[in-house]
């Protein structure tokens, strides 16, 4: 769904359901931090922070970012501390904090059948120690993981609920050592640490080689899978061998990309199926194929209770009432090289004349890359970033072409857009999956717009009970 679009409202929402209840960790100190300079409307991010371990932590972060009444909204956001292979003591705190409080609000009320997971990217490595390490000190009961082989992550979930310093290995472009990102629960927060339960992994994968992978080494395995099919929402996996387009630009898909089910079951571990799994018929088709449930992003997406702003869901619904809405398999448009999936919407970044009209710039830089320069030192670039700077370097031309940033317009998709000094403003790009059958049907029914609860009756209407998780 893209950054917190899958917020905890909407995971609330679906966990008191009696589901799986899913919200993004992607962004998150961007997240907190201008909700914080907003004002934080209903105090609801300061009443999490409240219940955070450390107050010390929390209070700093508030001390830093909260403006009481909210920032004139021409003001420009302040910056946070970028993602390196060692972010700052600040960033760290941040990502931390803004991690506890969306899992502990998607928590706060549950009850004990109360299930919440995190999602993170495989992509946004320098994230992933302390966003999940936050989601584990709310007592967050899944992390979920793709666009990447998620092979370390059980390791670093063993390790965080030990208490223990966490890591995962770097990928540095032309690096000829090892590099690792880590995180010391101890140093953050003290001696004192409290105690915190290892939550269940479950591995996104494309195709049941690598759910085999996974599965057979015990250091590595998961605790079950997603298996996403290619028209899923955001990232998804390029189609094995040659890349080939078809007549509208997009990547092709065939049989080799789909998995086998039947092999995926054998391994025994429980699986969730993604990606066109978002009508009643799906879902049945789904648990008769082994599935333990689904996982759906479109129609919770579009639903009111996710972060989506308001001018946003309203341009989409509305697309959907008159059958206008379409959403390309866009080869370029991520800087990570994977296909990302964009809403075409009218003043959106999907549209190459606003596309085109936004300067290039890279601020906050989740999506960079570290590279090793000749000296042997790291550096990082981003693909969207100003050509010259990313051409020096040592990346290529051909990289940056198409390159959009979806760093900034997934941001200004939940409200939460930059407004430069200059009055320039971050134009959206929305990501939503390529099957828009069950929003048709939803919003045939609820011309209006429909909430989670409408999407969850509406999606077990073949089925008397089925576990889903939206993401």
């Amino acid at each position: 769904m893209g950054i917190a679009v899958s917020g905890w409202r909407l995971a609330h929402e679906v966990a008191k359901s009696g589901h799986l209840g899913v919200v993004s960790g992607t962004a998150m100190d961007a997240v907190l931090s201008r909700t914080l300079q907003d004002g934080d409307r209903g105090g609801h991010y300061r009443r999490a922070m409240a219940r955070f371990p450390s107050q010390a932590m929390a209070e700093r972060v508030l001390d830093k970012y909260f403006i009481e009444g909210g920032k004139d909204p021409d003001t420009p956001y302040k910056p946070i501390p970028k993602l390196t292979l060692e972010t700052a003591r600040a960033g760290q705190e941040l990502a931390v904090v803004g991690n506890f409080a969306e899992v502990w609000l998607a928590k706060d009320g549950l009850g004990e059948g109360g299930v919440v997971g995190v999602n993170c990217l495989e992509k946004v490595q320098m994230a992933t120690p302390t966003a999940i390490l936050g989601a584990m000190l709310a007592g967050v009961d899944y992390v979920l993981m793709g666009a990447g082989i998620p092979r370390e992550i059980p390791q670093l979930l063993r390790d965080l609920s030990a208490g223990k310093v966490g890591r995962i290995s770097a990928d540095v472009v032309g690096g000829t050592s090892r590099h690792y990102i880590t995180v010391d629960p101890v140093d953050l927060l003290g001696e004192e640490l409290p105690v915190m339960g290892k939550p269940d992994f479950l591995a996104i994968v494309s195709v049941d080689q690598l759910a085999s992978y996974l599965y057979r080494d015990p250091d590595i395995r998961p605790d079950g899978f997603v298996v996403e099919r290619p028209p899923a929402g955001g990232h998804s996996a390029p189609p094995r061998g040659k890349l080939q387009l078809d007549e509208a630009g997009e990547p092709v898909y065939g049989s080799r990309d789909e998995a086998d089910l039947q092999k995926v079951a054998a391994l025994g571990l429980p699986f969730w199926l993604a990606g066109a799994y978002g009508t009643p018929e799906q879902v049945a088709e789904a648990v008769r194929a082994g599935a333990a449930g689904v996982q759906v992003g479109t129609v919770f997406a579009l639903s009111h209770d996710s972060g989506l702003a308001p001018e946003a869901r309203a341009q989409m619904l509305e697309r959907l009432r008159t059958d206008d809405l379409t959403v390309r398999n866009d080869p370029r448009a991520s800087p990570t090289g994977f296909p990302f999936k964009v809403a075409t919407l009218e003043g959106t970044a999907s549209q190459t004349e606003v596309y085109e009209a936004r300067p290039r710039l890279c601020d906050l830089s989740y999506l960079r890359q570290p590279y090793e320069r000749e000296d042997g030192t790291v550096g990082y670039r981003c693909a969207a970033e100003p050509v010259h700077m990313y051409l020096k370097k040592g990346g290529t031309l051909e990289d940056t072409e198409g390159r959009k940033c979806l760093c900034n317009g997934l941001m200004a998709n939940i409200g939460l857009g930059q407004h430069r000094k200059d009055g320039y403003v971050e134009d959206l790009l929305v990501t939503l999956g390529q099957d828009l059958a069950g929003a048709k049907e939803l919003i045939r029914r609820y011309a209006q717009g429909w909430r989670a609860v409408h999407a969850l009756q509406y999606l077990q209407e073949r089925l008397p009970v089925v576990r889903l998780a939206s993401v």
